[in-house]
């Protein structure tokens, strides 16, 4: 018995001693000693990125009838938006970025909120050039020709952009998109091919929307000052078609309609960014097609058209900054004003709309940056017909005070 111990205590170190030498390094053995935890490694870095804004307001409404509606609520805390974004890479030169948009539901009687996606979509980035040119492609839910393009320049937690307000289009759609980032910090070129009805509606007919964008930054290299080198100009054209009514017939019609109605836009946007001073304006037109009558023989169909215009003007200041060495002040002003006609002519109207069916948006008020990322705001808001005729009411006529607060995260 004492000799079988013996040889399995010495077949056991002869097991060792090979273990251990293949952990020492370069294959040598290394005397044993007590075992010590392993130094912690860098954990990886993810390749998924969050990020996400927040914005609401508390409102007070102001009467713009002689008497108010029994039971009419003209104060509320209310949060406009949150938008909460994901990023992720998706092998070399893809991405795909989520963002999702939490809103106010118009069902007055269910949930207040919803969930929807806002942005959807896949994109890719060629290699880009010695000179700064690069060409990106993207598809699924995106942004559209203009508006956030626009919200680079105004504050979107006050208000949508002018173009977006006014409904000339939504500011995102199902399609495809390409951005050329043009050379030397020329500028870039935006174009799409959508649905058309916007991102919060279901696609409905045959026809896709075009659209481009050319936004030149001819001062960015110069020597000027850091204000005028962000001098940007942008004009941009949006073709777009709808289905008629009558598109699939029907009982005591004289047959289907194909042809599509016209749903057209085109602008220029002029704006200066700097976070002393932002300055722009626009001008934007419009032209949609529709159609009286039944499509029978007693009420024949008859081809319209709408032509609407828009100007809008806004700026955001930092006074304080001027004087300030630093160029720095939490302190600030904001005023913006639209000027809007839906009907400048028409044509295939029996009677035409008023003439002065214009009306105008008004925002003025003053903000404090509470944070790096947090702003509050208190202003005056109002929507009424251009020569303040409440009797002649525009589309959500309005007036009332605000305090509206923004969060970046």
């Amino acid at each position: 018995m004492i000799v079988v111990r013996r040889c399995l205590a010495l077949a056991a170190t002869c097991v060792a001693i090979p273990a251990a030498a293949q952990n020492a390094p370069g294959g040598r053995s290394e005397p044993q000693s007590t075992p010590t935890a392993a130094a912690p490694q860098p954990a990886p870095s993810s390749p998924l990125s969050f990020s996400g804004v927040i914005f609401g307001s508390y409102n007070y409404q102001l009467p713009t009838t002689p008497a108010q509606f029994r039971n009419q609520t003209n104060n509320s805390f209310v949060i406009d938006r949150a938008y909460l974004t994901f990023r992720i890479a998706a092998g070399d030169r893809t991405s795909i970025r989520i963002t999702t948009d939490v809103f106010q539901s118009a069902d007055s009687l269910g949930n207040a909120y919803t969930v929807r996606a806002k942005y959807a979509y896949l994109q890719y980035d060629a290699p880009k050039f010695s000179n700064g040119a690069q060409v990106t492609g993207r598809i699924g839910i995106l942004q559209n020709v203009l508006i956030e393009h626009q919200e680079a320049f105004w504050p979107r937690y006050l208000s949508q952009a002018a173009t977006e307000r006014a409904g000339y289009f939504s500011s995102a759609d199902v399609g495809l998109a390409s951005l050329v980032t043009l050379p030397h910090k020329w500028g870039e070129i935006y174009s799409t091919i959508v649905n058309g009805p916007g991102y919060a509606a279901r696609e409905r007919d045959r026809f896709k929307d075009f659209a481009v964008r050319l936004t030149l930054t001819p001062l960015m290299n110069s020597p000027a000052s850091s204000l005028l080198q962000t001098f940007t100009i942008s004009a941009w054209g949006y073709k777009g078609a709808t289905a008629s009514t009558f598109v699939n017939g029907g009982p005591g019609q004289v047959g289907a309609v194909g042809e599509a109605l016209d749903r057209s836009r085109a602008g220029v946007f002029i704006g200066l960014r700097d976070p002393k001073l932002v300055l722009a304006g626009e001008f934007t037109q419009r032209h949609d097609g529709s159609e009286t009558g039944l499509n029978t023989a007693l009420s024949p169909r008859v081809g319209v058209t709408t032509t609407g215009r828009l100007l809008s003007g806004f700026t955001v200041v930092r006074p304080l900054a001027f004087s300030n060495e630093s160029g720095k002040s939490p302190f600030g002003l904001v005023g913006r004003y639209d000027w809007v006609k839906p009907t400048v002519r028409t044509t295939g109207l029996a009677t035409p709309p008023s003439s002065s069916n214009a009306y105008h948006f008004l925002i003025g008020g003053l903000f404090y940056d509470i944070s790096q990322r947090a702003q509050i705001a208190l202003d005056y808001q109002e929507a009424l017909a251009s020569n303040n005729d409440v009797s002649t009411a525009p589309p959500g006529q309005s007036k009332g005070y605000y305090a509206h607060f923004n969060v970046n995260f």
